[in-house]
């Protein structure tokens, strides 16, 4: 099969998947349509990565789309944490029906959002023009707007309407950006790949704001400081597989955008101003959420927070800009990806089985569910960057090529903040886990019950941390492609 049906079908699927749920409703016989249509994107992502590995870069669709190394992985990253958060959904959305709190026809609408947030990710790590980038992602914004307030609660309807006003200032300023962009390329268009090869005819005045805007504005989807205060609402708020999504692959798609334009402003104004302005939001996001994780008592939140931090490391990779840091980002997104949807359907179910999302609200869960507390725990070890999992390898590399480009005291500083966040996580996560579990209903209207997690969700919590660890051993197959999206975004031949 060719590059270009592969990644037209890893956008086409998930709109048939939506619009069969729009036509036939969700029940037993449809639930399984979610998983499959996440299966095609990621086998799409594999047999475009071989294509590519095999014949390089290439455009697809009318020029529309255009396949590399680093769209390829994008792709994979997508497909995986689908995956995970898709093959949960079905259990989950069957408790959130008996317990009262969702209908058949709120998990209908589930369905067909969550299927259109994917084709729109998708579209966006595809598209040949910064343009139709920008149009994807602010489509993931209206379409995950009303999957943060699905539960039409007063905080859940707080939360999407500060997540849809902070992204679309952000989106605005990365929609201004891109005009400027264009206006610096002389009107000649905004294709990824023409930027960059034409970047010396760009007028780097008005090249350096722009890309300034575009940085600031993506970085606000991606939830780096200062505009981030939308991530922990949102992400606390949102059904737990629209919480790994976001968390997992959302705000990696938005950073996958910076890196797009990071490349046309080392082209332009050379490698020094793109590396200041991410190393000051990555050591800033960083700051923000090693302080409100040590005083944090909502689990949910704490996740959120834990996501700012590693989309952070991830763009300090960014910033130091050397292949090793870039490899290393990359595979910092694809870890983080799939052990933060491991953990947030982990605290989905926490939710559901004790009806608080406070820390000081769960306690002694390894008795009473060992399964869920294994895999929450072993999710939050891997979190901190413990060994066997990818993200240790990760992190580790990122150290490496941050002392090796000189920037010493940076790299410093953000391990010690990465430390106070682990002795936090740790602090926070033990005091849910160990202990003797409450005899009698929880505080805040907890209700204690012994149900187990069913086959499905228990495959993908193990499912995500096996792969993580396999990660962290041996890359395999996608250490070729992360070395050739690395080159890529350096612009090594």
């Amino acid at each position: 099969m060719t590059v270009s049906f592969l990644s037209l079908a890893a956008i086409v699927v998930p709109l048939l998947a939506a619009l069969g749920y729009a036509a036939l409703g969700w029940h037993k016989a449809t639930a399984w349509l979610s998983p499959l249509a996440a299966a095609v994107v990621l086998a799409a992502a594999s047999g475009v990565a071989v294509q590519i590995g095999q014949s390089g870069p290439r455009t697809a669709v009318a020029g529309v789309l255009r396949v590399d190394a680093l769209s390829a992985f994008m792709l994979i990253v997508i497909g995986a944490v689908a995956l995970l958060a898709t093959a949960a959904t079905p259990a989950y959305l069957r408790a959130e029906i008996a317990a009262g709190r969702a209908t058949e026809r709120t998990a209908t609408r589930h369905s067909v959002l969550v299927q259109l947030f994917l084709a729109a990710m998708a579209t966006a790590v595809l598209a040949a023009n910064l343009g139709v980038l920008w149009v994807a992602i602010e489509a993931t914004t209206i379409v995950t707007a009303f999957l943060v307030g699905q539960r039409r609660t007063k905080t859940a309807l707080e939360a999407a309407w500060k997540y849809v006003v902070i992204c679309s200032t952000g989106i605005a300023l990365a929609l201004l950006g891109t005009l400027l962009l264009n206006y610096a390329a002389h009107g000649t268009g905004l294709g990824l790949a023409a930027l960059t090869a034409g970047a010396h005819d760009l007028d780097p005045g008005v090249a350096r704001i722009a890309v300034t805007l575009l940085i600031l504005g993506f970085g606000t989807k991606a939830g780096l400081a200062p505009l981030h205060a939308w991530l922990p609402d949102a992400h606390s708020q949102a059904p737990a597989p629209v919480s790994a999504l976001m968390s997992g692959v959302l705000l990696s798609v938005a950073l996958y955008a910076i890196l797009r334009v990071k490349v046309i402003s080392d082209a332009v104004l050379g490698p020094g101003f793109a590396r200041a302005l991410l190393a000051v939001m990555a050591l800033a996001s960083l700051a923000v959420a090693a302080s409100l994780l040590l005083a944090q008592r909502d689990y949910k939140r704490m996740l959120a927070y834990s996501s700012i931090e590693h989309l952070a490391l991830a763009s300090l990779g960014a910033a130091i800009g050397s292949p090793l840091a870039l490899a290393a980002a990359l595979l910092h997104i694809l870890g983080h990806g799939l052990v933060k949807a491991v953990l947030f359907l982990g605290a989905g179910r926490i939710l559901q089985i004790t009806g608080t999302s406070r820390i000081d609200g769960v306690r002694g869960l390894a008795a009473r569910d060992p399964l869920l507390a294994g895999c929450v725990g072993l999710g939050v070890l891997a979190l901190i960057g413990l060994p066997p999992f990818s993200l240790f390898a990760s992190e580790f590399g990122l150290a490496r090529a941050g002392f090796a480009a000189g920037l010493g005291w940076i790299t410093a500083l953000a391990l010690l903040l990465v430390l106070v966040i682990a002795a936090a996580l740790v602090g926070h996560t033990s005091r849910m886990l160990l202990g003797t579990p409450p005899e009698e209903p929880l505080p805040h209207g907890g209700i204690v019950t012994t149900t187990r997690l069913s086959t499905a969700p228990s495959v993908a919590l193990a499912g995500g941390l096996l792969a993580a660890a396999v990660l962290g051993v041996a890359a395999g197959p996608l250490a070729t492609l992360l070395h050739q999206a690395a080159d890529l975004l350096t612009g090594t031949p």
